[in-house]
């Protein structure tokens, strides 16, 4: 939000999906003992958003106290976000592979274009994630012998929205064409769906991070979707396009 708002734009955050603790953080720190202890392994932890590195971090320190990362160990990253929310935890840099900024793309593909050419018979990668979601990357790395394994280290569920932010939905509701959207989950938008069922969407104009994001928004009904990499210089320029329109 700030670095939006030091390049000229004025943004305002609907959050339309609640981010909740590991379920199970017992498991979640022996994830992180098994990493620990595969030393001759190289094992690969893949993060699938900024949410999946904190809950992980957070679920491991109320577990076993707060750890250190293993020196062994990789940390893989589908965007940008998630790697500076690696580094904030105190991985370091150089053991942490994502897909290259300049790619403009940061999904389970582009992160596999970066690691398919890695050794993975018999190495040992965990899928850190929410509840749901895609198997798409575990499936790459089982297909090129990884042994995978998923654990939870985040939840997510429909909002509640407080006062003042469904103050904000209404404001958006009346003035549709006033407001831009940016959508960063398909599931976002079904939350948008059930808290305003009987909204009417053409006039709406949104951004999406993901092509599949933009066909969910389209599906609404949204009238303008524009595809745009979930960077702050990304956002602001497709913002500025649009405002000029």
């Amino acid at each position: 939000v700030g670095e939006s708002a030091a390049l000229g734009v004025e943004p305002r955050a609907l959050p339309l999906i609640e981010i909740l603790p590991a379920p199970e953080p017992a498991a979640v720190a022996a994830a992180f003992a098994a990493v620990a202890a595969a030393a001759d392994a190289q094992p690969l932890l893949v993060f699938v958003s900024p949410n999946a590195v904190a809950g992980f971090f957070d679920a491991a320190a109320r577990a076993r106290g707060a750890p250190a990362w293993p020196a062994h160990a990789w940390a893989a990253a589908t965007g940008p976000g998630t790697v500076a929310a690696l580094r904030g935890h105190g991985v370091p840099e150089a053991r942490i592979v994502a897909p290259p900024v300049q790619a403009g793309q940061f999904d389970s593909e582009a992160l596999w274009s970066a690691i398919a050419g890695w050794p993975w018979a018999g190495r040992p990668a965990w899928i850190v994630r929410g509840n749901g979601g895609r198997d798409w990357l575990g499936a790459q790395l089982r297909d090129a012998g990884a042994d995978v394994r998923v654990v939870q280290s985040y939840a997510r569920a429909a909002p509640v929205l407080a006062a003042p932010e469904r103050a904000l939905l209404e404001a958006a509701l009346a003035e549709p064409a006033r407001w831009i959207w940016m959508f960063s989950s398909s599931e976002a938008i079904d939350h948008l769906q059930a808290l305003a069922p009987q909204a009417r969407w053409g006039a709406g104009r949104a951004l999406a991070s993901h092509p599949r994001i933009a066909e969910r928004a389209r599906a609404l009904g949204f009238g303008a979707v524009t595809i745009v990499a979930p960077l702050p210089a990304a956002v602001a320029a497709a913002v500025a396009g649009i405002g000029a329109r």
